[in-house]
This record gives structure tokens, sequence and C-alpha cells, in this order.
């Protein structure tokens, strides 16, 4: 970390390149991506549509739902063809205040967090999705027929992708966090029922208002929990450790 100390200003200044960067990044981005706007939301749509019954299909009933529903999409797919750019501008902004130390932690962490996050988001796809909408569709039938509009189905499956990817980024923070002394072990394993509860709580908030959402979600919450406590007893900073960090220089 430098040792000058920038002006209020100069970091004002600074920011703004870094925001206007990243929103050229994201307008770029969702340039790109609505020009695929119907190909994402086939992909988008198709688990629910695999599991529609014979005679539904997905509805818009306000004039401009659509079109908001492809810009919405567009905005989505823009956000995630910009994340390298705009991870890359934060690292810009934050890295003259960072020690060596810290530097090197950096890079790995948005590494990791992205690809964890991709890991949560197709687990929710590949694995939650299926599993949710055949439930839920199997209760059509008779004189229910099932006729989703599209706005409620984005908006349900959005969450759930983000939900699942924020979840899954447990370990990465995890690991962080005991590596700078904040957490331990013996503090997570002491607090395993409380965490319990929070899991499912949690996932009351995170998730859309259904109890199998909530338990699709939880499941995965209390073993990535386990799997943290693990990471932080094998690479969480020792004693030893906190006590070369103590002890004066020279």
């Amino acid at each position: 970390m430098t040792d000058q100390k920038m002006p209020l200003t100069a970091h004002l200044e600074e920011l703004r390149k870094r925001l206007i960067s990243s929103f050229i990044a994201l307008a770029v981005g969702f340039g790109i991506a609505y020009g695929f706007k119907e190909k994402l939301f086939l992909f988008l749509s198709s688990p629910l549509v695999e599991h529609l019954p014979e005679g539904s299909a997905l509805q818009y009933i306000a004039i401009p739902e659509a079109f908001l529903t492809y810009l919405k999409i567009s905005l989505f797919g823009g956000l995630f063809l910009a994340m390298p750019v705009i991870l890359y501008e934060v690292w810009r902004f934050v890295a003259p205040g960072l020690y060596e130390r810290e530097k090197r932690y950096f890079i790995p962490f948005v590494v990791f967090s992205m690809l964890f996050f991709l890991g949560g988001a197709s687990f929710c796809y590949y694995i939650v999705f299926p599993f949710v909408f055949r439930f839920f569709m199997s209760f059509s039938g008779g004189s229910l027929l099932a006729m989703p509009a599209i706005r409620q189905y984005l908006s349900f499956a959005t969450r759930l992708l983000i939900a699942f990817g924020l979840v899954f980024e447990m370990p990465i923070f995890i690991f962080f966090l005991g590596r700078i002394g904040l957490v331990s072990y013996k503090g997570l394993a002491r607090q395993r029922r409380m965490a319990v509860v929070l899991v499912f709580v949690g996932a009351a908030l995170l998730t859309p208002p259904d109890v199998v959402s909530q338990l699709m979600l939880a499941g995965p919450l209390l073993i990535l929990f386990e799997l943290s406590l693990q990471i932080v007893r094998i690479t969480g900073k020792k004693p030893s450790e906190e006590e070369e960090e103590e002890a004066p220089a020279g």
C-alpha cells in the first residue's frame, strides 16, 4: 500500500472513470445479448416449457410485457458478459489501497467467486428447476390448466438463480474470513444450531414463497456450511500465525 494519500477529489475522479468504463461495458454487453434475446429466452424458459402439460404455454397479458421481458433478459445477459470488465475496474480502483499480501488474495477471490456463482446457478438450472417445475405442473389437470405468465416466470427463475449463485459463494467467503482470522473452526462449530436456524430463515428470504424452493435451497446451504467448517479447520489462521503477525519487526 502506498504511503502517499490521494485527496478526496482524486478518489472521486478515479471512481467516476471506473464507473464510466463499467457502464460502457454493460451497454456493450446489453447490445450483444439483445441480439440473441430469443435464444436467451428459450434457454431460460426451457426447464419450465419441458414440463408444461399439453395445451399449456407461456403467455403475456400486459401489452409491453414481452418487450420488457426481452429487455430484462438482455440486461441480465449483458451484466454477465460485462462482469470481467466490471471486476477489473473494481480491482484497479481498490488495488492502490491494498497491501501486497491482500493483493495476492484479491484476484483468486474474484476468480473463484465467479466460478462458484456459476456452479450454484448451474445447479439451480439443471437440478432444481426440473424438480420444482415437474412438481408444480403436476397440479395441472381437470379444471386447472397451467398458463404461466412470462413476467412471473422470469422473476421466479432469476430470483432462484441468483439465490443459488450467492449461496454457493459461502465456502469462498468463509475461507477468506478464516485466513484473516475473523472466524475460526471452533467458533463456527459452536454456532452450528444457530446456523441451521439461519439457513432456513435465509432460504425463506431468498426464494419465492413456496416450501419446495425453500427446502431445495436449505439442503445445499447446510451441506455448504459443513464444507465451510472443514475448509476453516484446514486453512484457517493458526495461533502460531497470529503470534508471528503480532511479534515486533526485527
